[in-house]
């Protein structure tokens, strides 16, 4: 891969990576809580534990996401960028287009979703 499209994958990663950094400071500035004294009955409040469960698996999202940025600019430092973890060959720059942050080719991938389907 040349450089100059290691430097844009580089800045896409770092972009995607402060944008999810701003929306966990934005939640851990108050923007999820939940008060009892809040809800007057039981539908309210059963109604704000589904919405802030949903928040929290959203941010687990996000948090794993945020591993597989550093991950990414990582194997940028090293060199190791845009290769296969499991056939070592290059991923294609379409598929790195659509996600930066992809370890396995196409094939491989295809290769994995099947073998999940399986078992």
């Amino acid at each position: 891969m040349r450089k100059r499209e290691l430097q844009r994958f580089q800045k896409k990663l770092v972009e995607q990576r402060e944008q999810l950094l701003g929306n966990a400071r934005r939640a851990l500035a108050g923007d999820i809580h939940l008060d009892p004294d809040d809800f007057p009955d039981e539908l309210d409040t059963a109604s704000s534990e589904i919405s802030l469960s949903f928040t929290g698996r959203l941010r687990e999202r996000e948090r794993r996401l945020l591993n597989k940025i550093d991950k990414a600019l990582a194997k940028i430092g090293e060199g190791e960028y845009g290769s296969c973890e499991s056939c070592g060959e290059d991923i294609g720059l379409k598929r790195l287009e659509a996600r930066p942050v992809a370890e396995l080719c196409i094939e491989c991938k295809a290769e994995q979703e099947k073998l999940e389907r399986r078992g």
